[in-house]
């Protein structure tokens, strides 16, 4: 493990959306700091800061993660992916981002980049989800927009065109009170 000084200027390199970047920060910088500020990767948006909105999720090495509750210093030599990654090319948008397109899932737009990041990870692992397993794995977003069925709805339309299917039904739509998750299926986890 490395020490640090208090205020000691610290050279990171990395990996940003497959390009070797590097830039200066203090030990204490946070991830979603020094992208947004340092690398000029403002796609990460910075919500609550606590790791719980989920607004700044990119993925280290892969694997969806909090930048807010990531140091810079703990990214060294290490891939980070962010929204900026995920399209095909200047021009072209993934899939993902078509379907959210398609969906009108974007709304506002400030949670999208770490909803886009998490679905992009999530939809690697689990290629077949079903809509309950994509509002399970949204309750870690909070969507000031409250509009959850629309990002469903991509979601399951990314993972049917992946896997050669139409695309299925509607998800249900969204009722007062919920959030990624419907109440019924609150109600199950609550009594789990």
């Amino acid at each position: 493990m490395k020490n640090y000084r208090k205020g000691q200027p610290i050279r990171i390199a990395l990996t940003l959306n497959g390009q070797q970047r590097s830039g200066v920060c203090e030990s204490r910088t946070l991830l979603s700091d020094f992208l947004r500020h340092d690398l000029g990767a403002t796609g990460t948006h910075v919500g609550c800061e606590h790791g719980v909105c989920g607004a700044c999720t990119v993925r280290i090495d892969g694997v969806a993660q909090r930048a807010c509750m990531t140091l810079a210093v703990q990214v060294e030599d290490r891939r980070i992916d962010t929204v900026e990654g995920l399209n095909r090319g200047q021009d072209r948008l993934s899939d993902l981002q078509e379907a959210f397109r398609r969906n009108h899932a974007l709304q506002c737009g400030f949670c999208t980049a770490g909803i886009l990041m998490s679905c992009a990870d999530y939809l690697e692992r689990k290629p077949d989800p079903s809509e309950l397993e994509v509002r399970e794995m949204l309750s870690g977003h909070l969507c000031r927009c409250t509009g959850y069925t629309n990002i469903v709805m991509a979601v399951l339309e990314t993972a049917a065109a992946r896997n050669g299917r139409p695309v299925g039904a509607t998800p249900a739509a969204d009722k007062p009170g919920q959030a990624g998750v419907g109440m019924p299926e609150q109600a199950k986890l609550v009594n789990a």
